[in-house]
């Protein structure tokens, strides 16, 4: 079932999603080579509950964490571990955060340290087709349109390889409802979009192959080649002309910036006359 949500609900979801925003500053600002990926965990889980709120992932079909952490060649679904960062990786962070009976859901890729210049392009265009997709999410519009856009500007204009298995989702008072939201597809396929759906937008995009394969945890997917994948999603409400993001990266962005300054500036020795 697909639904259409009121103003009201719609500020509901907006508020959860923009904790999950928070959340992930949280996770900005920890960042650094030489932590464990389970000490985010721990971290965002805390932050989350703090204020109020339920990890959406945790518990949810079985899966053990508040977030999925997924490093380097892993796209979606990683399990928080002790596997400790390293300068050059670079970190899927995909966050939930339940409150007043409605989930907000979206992620970010970060890089950790002095990353390829090829790896840090794949974020910023991953990034980029999300703000394309949410543009397209506009009332009257079809679903094929969210993806066509992003599959044109990463595998056409790009030459990255877009995940067909795993997809976006209706997000609301359940984690993933109806619609389905795929990163490939053909304009004018679909569902039709109306005002007051509420979708998460998530491209997932690799390297090199478009494959992917899940390891024998039934969780942890990985990109068939092992090269790097990036994953950016923002929860979005159909409107008018075009959709809107009810999450932020504009937080995100700050804390990633104010902490690489931090970082940088504690390995660089200091310039004295």
């Amino acid at each position: 079932m697909i639904y259409i949500r009121s103003n009201d609900e719609i500020e509901i979801i907006r508020n959860s999603a923009l904790m999950v925003s928070a959340t992930l500053t949280e996770v900005a600002k920890f960042l650094k080579p030489g932590i464990t990926t389970i000490s985010i965990d721990k971290m965002a889980e805390q932050f989350i509950r703090d204020n109020g709120g339920i990890p959406s992932f945790k518990g949810y079909h079985g899966f053990p964490y508040s977030l999925c952490i997924s490093v380097n060649e892993v796209v979606v679904h990683g399990f928080p571990s002790s596997y400790v960062l390293k300068d050059g990786d670079i970190i899927s962070v995909d966050c939930g955060f339940y409150k007043n009976h409605y989930h907000g859901d979206s992620a970010y890729t970060f890089a950790i340290g002095d990353v390829k210049p090829e790896i840090l392009r794949l974020l910023r265009v991953t990034k980029e087709s999300v703000a394309r997709g949410v543009a397209k999410a506009a009332d009257s519009n079809r679903v094929g349109d969210i993806s066509y856009a992003v599959e044109h500007f990463c595998a056409t204009e790009n030459r990255y390889g877009v995940v067909r298995e795993l997809v976006g989702h209706g997000v609301g008072r359940e984690l993933h409802e109806d619609p389905q939201i795929p990163n490939f597809g053909r304009r004018g396929d679909g569902k039709k979009l109306r005002e007051g759906m509420v979708i998460a937008i998530e491209p997932m995009i690799n390297l090199g192959t478009k494959d992917v394969y899940t390891l024998k945890d039934g969780w942890t997917v990985v990109t068939g080649d092992g090269k790097a994948s990036a994953h950016f999603e923002h929860t979005t409400a159909v409107r008018k002309g075009a959709g809107e993001a009810l999450s932020s990266f504009t937080v995100i962005e700050a804390a990633e910036q104010a902490n690489s300054e931090l970082n940088s500036s504690y390995y660089t020795p200091a310039i004295t006359a």
